[in-house]
């Protein structure tokens, strides 16, 4: 793995920026950046926007120096590339634009929506980011229009979504125990908006079964969210590769060995469980894809 830098040439803040990346390995570019004491914040989904005055700095640190067309095309190259298509919809605009169309008064649950989209966008996030609640909601769309569900039911669903990981500290369980009760806090208030007691209740309610993807046989809904949100796994290779590179680097402290032990443990309790997705056009689209992923990771992490 090598971390290259192009030129500063990007104009913003009252500077030039350069692009940091890798060519093959998105946790060792974040440790790489860590050890140079670049923030988190600096992470723009692929790539680390970097300013003028750090060029030298880096360079020094072992980034080495390309110009900008061959940086683009050994990010291109390699596993870790966010397209523009994707990076426009995950952008903070794109996602409050989404937000504000679940609401025939945007303006009422404007302040919500910002709360939420700040939290996506904290820097510690790499696969629980803007882009993956912008590729859940997508998929969540597909499902809702295959699936045939009442518009109310739609909206709960992306509600959920919304609110899944809104909460992300790394903490298996508790993490969606504390989303769950964001539920309350945000949507609560909103009375005047349209938001019943009732549909509170079933949000918080939609938020757990993303702990364990597992909804009642019974439970379209929770079908629908459990679905969106494990749509990534049946994704083609590059993206499900690209998926694997994320979770590494949110998980970038973790020791190697520890890493791979954990990650084979829920790999193979995934493909144990039984159907990874609950509805119809879900395991039609993903099912057999998702195995295939699963089963493959499992394999390089044995080599």
């Amino acid at each position: 793995m090598t971390v290259f830098i192009d030129p500063p040439a990007w104009p913003a803040h009252g500077t030039l920026f350069s692009h940091l990346v890798s060519d093959g390995s998105l946790r060792e570019l974040r440790l790489f950046a860590r050890a140079a004491e670049v923030p988190d914040r600096a992470l723009d989904l692929d790539h680390y926007d970097v300013p003028a005055s750090r060029y030298d700095d880096l360079v020094a640190a072992g980034a080495v120096p390309v110009d900008g067309g061959d940086l683009a095309r050994r990010l291109a190259g390699s596993a870790l590339r966010v397209s523009g298509a994707e990076r426009k919809r995950a952008k903070r605009a794109a996602l409050l634009t989404r937000w504000d169309a679940l609401w025939a008064d945007p303006s009422l649950a404007r302040k919500a929506g910002e709360d939420l989209v700040d939290r996506w966008r904290e820097p510690h996030r790499v696969y629980h980011s803007p882009l993956h609640l912008a590729v859940a909601l997508d998929a969540l769309d597909t499902l809702a229009a295959e699936s045939g569900v009442a518009e109310r039911t739609a909206w709960q669903a992306r509600l959920a979504l919304w609110f899944h990981d809104a909460v992300h500290d790394g903490v298996a369980g508790q993490d969606e125990e504390r989303s769950a009760g964001l539920v309350a806090e945000l949507l609560g208030p909103l009375a005047g908006a349209g938001v019943s007691a009732a549909d509170v209740d079933e949000v918080a309610r939609l938020v757990l079964v993303t702990t364990d993807h597992t909804p009642a046989p019974d439970d379209v809904v929770g079908g629908l969210v459990s679905d969106a949100d494990l749509a990534v796994l049946g994704g083609t290779p590059a993206v499900y590769t690209r998926y694997t590179h994320q979770v590494r680097a949110e998980y970038c402290d973790v020791p190697e060995p520890l890493f791979r032990a954990a990650r084979a443990d829920v790999l193979r309790g995934l493909l144990a469980r039984g159907p990874l997705f609950r509805t119809a056009p879900g395991a039609a689209r993903w099912q057999d894809a998702a195995e295939a992923n699963l089963r493959a990771e499992l394999t390089l992490l044995a080599a």
